[in-house]
């Protein structure tokens, strides 16, 4: 795990880079005593970079019509992040972002907002154009290839607990995509899902990590509207 201080004296975000496909439930464990320890004892804030075994995971707004193979061989959790039901597995890369909201303005929709700038930033790195589909967080592509042309390539699920976040995001390099026919992902009917190998864009782990550590300073930086502020 990386971590010191910033120039500005606020704590530096510590990033840590899991080897190998992370089951789900002892990340989600580690996680949350990690967000806890964070508001309880001073923790560094971070962000774990991370691809899991294969696994559908339900937030709080998911229907069990929208599990649409519900004896799958794939695992199936109920989890406390917001949004409904998504698949995560070999080839997407997730990013667990663990920060102090309270220190940082206190405003969950501003967080959101700054999770759906750092994705178009990194996914346009390499050539590919995101936006905001309104109601709808996450990052979709207009490609024409569904009911509304637009196809979704990064998923957004977060919680907060006492002000800090976890759980956060998952940018869609290469995974399987039929895994997502057996859901209707987040609960939406007239897009697809797609990814940068989809759009023929051959981009490694390595290339897109240090694209997300680039442009996380934009967002969430010394200079940014959800910087750390000493309290």
């Amino acid at each position: 795990m990386e971590s010191s201080t910033t120039s500005s004296g606020a704590p530096a975000v510590a990033w840590q880079c899991f080897s190998g496909l992370q089951p789900y439930l002892p990340i989600i464990e580690s996680m949350a005593a990690h967000n806890a320890a964070i508001r309880a004892t001073g923790a560094a804030e971070a962000v774990w970079l991370l691809e899991h075994a294969a696994v559908y995971t339900g937030g709080t707004s998911a229907r069990d019509a929208d599990l649409l193979v519900a004896n799958s061989a794939t695992p199936t959790h109920r989890t406390g992040r917001g949004g409904q039901w998504t698949y995560h597995g070999p080839g997407q890369r997730i990013a667990y972002v663990m920060l102090d909201l309270a220190a940082r303005g206190g405003d969950i929709r501003a967080y959101v907002h700054a999770l759906e700038g750092w994705i178009i930033d990194i996914i346009g790195d390499f050539g590919v154009t995101g936006t905001r589909r309104a109601g709808l967080p996450g990052i979709w592509v207009h490609n024409g290839n569904s009911l509304s042309g637009y196809d979704k390539i990064a998923a957004i699920g977060v919680r907060v607990s006492r002000w800090v976040s976890w759980h956060g995001i998952a940018i869609n390099l290469a995974p399987d995509l039929a895994a997502f026919d057996a859901i209707v992902p987040c609960g939406v009917t007239d897009a697809g899902v797609t990814s940068l190998d989809a759009l023929g864009h051959n981009v490694t782990f390595d290339q897109l990590d240090a694209s997300m550590r680039a442009h996380f300073d934009t967002h969430f930086g010394a200079t940014s509207p959800l910087a750390y502020r000493s309290r």
